[in-house]
């Protein structure tokens, strides 16, 4: 028994570390960040996730067009079902960093523009409404 506890704590200070971190930066610096609908920061920013897949995001900066998109993270092959125990439990740390990077725009909040693209959708719909 004396012997089991050494072993068990040496197999222990062995057994690896798996990290997924999202870097996001933007161009300028400074945007606000919602990821999944939950505010996550600044850029340039990082934090840990979970789960590989997809997730929504909103990055807004005053005098900037805000952007609202999809963004997919990519599971590496030492991640993959069944072989993300051996990672898991490998005398190794192992990194996954996903970077997303945004540049942001002057705003698009022109009124003329704004008039004429409505006046072409109301033309393009009339049309079609016709046919």
């Amino acid at each position: 028994m004396r012997l089991l506890f050494p072993i068990l704590l040496a197999f222990a200070s062995l057994v690896g570390c798996v990290k997924r971190t999202i870097t996001i930066t933007s161009n300028p610096e400074g945007a606000l960040v919602w990821v999944n609908e939950r505010e996550v920061g600044r850029t340039p920013l990082h934090f840990d996730f979970i789960y590989y897949g997809e997730y929504d995001l909103r990055v807004e900066l005053d005098e900037h067009e805000p952007i609202m998109t999809t963004a997919w993270t990519q599971q590496p092959l030492w991640d993959a079902p069944f072989v993300d125990f051996v990672a898991d439990v490998a005398p190794a740390s192992l990194n996954s960093n996903t970077l997303w990077h945004f540049e942001l725009g002057p705003p698009r909040d022109d009124a003329q523009q704004l008039l004429g693209r409505a006046i072409t959708l109301r033309s393009k719909t009339l049309d079609a409404q016709a046919n």
